[in-house]
C-alpha cells in the first residue's frame, strides 16, 4: 500500500471511529412537536456551543455500557435565558461525566420562549418538551438499562425552571393513549436545580420529588437568597432537600472537564453523593 492510500485509509478509520462516539439525536415527537409541525424541518442555528431556532425538540442520550449501568437516569436541561441553549458547559460535558459513572444522561433541546420572534411559551411548549422527555425515557427504560423509578431531571438557570416546574406539576400518564409514550408518567423521581431562575414561582408540597440545589453566593438575589427560601419551603413540606450555596461562586459555573478545582466546580460529586444517600443511585 503506497503512502497516499495509507493516509486516506487512516483518515477514514479515524472519522468513522469519531462518528461512532457521537450519540444519536432522538426527536421527542416523530411527526413534529405539537405547535411546531409546520417548522420542524427548519435548521437549528448554531454558534459555538450555543443553539437557537429549535422547532424539533430532541434528546441526546449518553448511555453507559450495559455492564456499568446503575439504572439511574437524568435529563439535563441547559440554560440560556430561554433565548438560546448553552450546550457546552451546561449540557454535553456533564452528560459525558455522568455516563462515565454509570448514569444514563439525556441532554434536552427544548423550544425557546424568549428567542426573538418566538411564538412559544415556557408553560405550553418548553414544559411540554420536558414532560415528553420524561415519558420517552420511561417508555424505553428496559432498552436503555434504566429503572423507571429512578428517572430525574436537572436544569441550569432557565433549564432549572423546567426542572422545578416538572416536579411541581406532572401526571401518571394516560393509560389508554394511542401513543404508548403518553401512557408513561412525567413525574421526575428527583430534581436538581443548578442556579435556576424565577424562584419566586417555585412551590413545595408533600409528595413532590426530593430536591438538590447548587448555586452561588454572588448570584442574583432572587437566586442566591431565593434558593435558601426554597429550601425552607421544602423543609416545611417535609420533602428531602439538600442545599449548596458556594461562597465564591456567581452565576453560570456549570460543569467543565478542565475547570480549576474549586468548591463550586465539585458540585457534581456532591450531587452523586446526594443520589447515593437518597437511595436513588446504587
Amino acid at each position: 500500500m503506497n503512502l497516499r492510500i495509507a493516509f486516506f485509509v487512516t483518515v477514514f478509520i479515524a472519522l468513522d471511529s469519531l462518528s461512532a462516539e457521537i450519540p444519536a439525536v432522538i426527536p421527542l415527537w416523530n411527526d413534529g412537536a405539537p405547535g411546531s409541525e409546520a417548522r420542524k424541518a427548519e435548521p437549528e442555528s448554531v454558534e459555538g456551543a450555543n443553539v437557537c431556532n429549535i422547532h424539533n425538540p430532541t434528546l441526546t442520550p449518553y448511555l453507559p455500557a450495559a455492564g456499568k449501568a446503575t439504572g439511574t437516569a437524568v435529563i439535563i436541561c441547559p440554560g440560556g435565558g430561554h433565548s438560546k441553549l448553552c450546550l457546552g458547559h451546561e449540557g454535553y460535558a456533564l452528560a459525558e461525566w455522568f455516563q462515565e459513572r454509570g448514569i444514563a444522561a439525556f441532554v434536552l433541546k427544548y423550544r425557546l420562549a424568549r428567542e426573538k420572534g418566538s411564538t412559544y411559551t415556557i408553560q405550553d411548549h418548553a414544559m411540554a418538551d420536558a414532560r415528553r422527555a420524561l415519558r420517552l425515557i420511561r417508555s424505553r427504560a428496559e432498552e436503555w438499562h434504566v429503572q423507571s423509578d429512578r428517572v430525574g431531571i436537572l436544569g441550569f438557570s432557565a433549564g432549572g425552571e423546567l426542572a422545578a416546574f416538572a416536579a411541581m406539576k406532572n401526571d401518571p400518564g394516560q393509560k389508554d393513549a394511542p401513543d404508548p409514550i403518553e401512557r408513561q408518567s412525567c413525574r421526575p423521581d428527583f430534581q436538581a436545580l443548578i442556579y435556576p431562575g424565577t424562584s419566586a414561582l417555585f412551590s413545595a408540597k408533600q409528595g413532590m420529588p426530593p430536591l438538590f440545589i447548587a448555586a452561588g453566593y454572588h448570584d442574583r438575589q432572587d437566586i442566591s437568597e431565593g434558593m435558601a427560601t426554597l429550601y425552607l419551603k421544602y423543609k416545611a413540606a417535609k420533602i428531602p432537600a439538600e442545599l449548596h450555596l458556594y461562597a465564591n461562586a456567581g452565576h453560570g459555573f456549570g460543569y467543565k472537564h478542565d475547570a480549576k478545582p474549586t468548591a463550586a466546580s465539585r458540585w457534581p460529586q456532591r450531587f452523586i453523593e446526594w443520589l447515593t444517600d437518597t437511595r436513588l443511585l446504587q
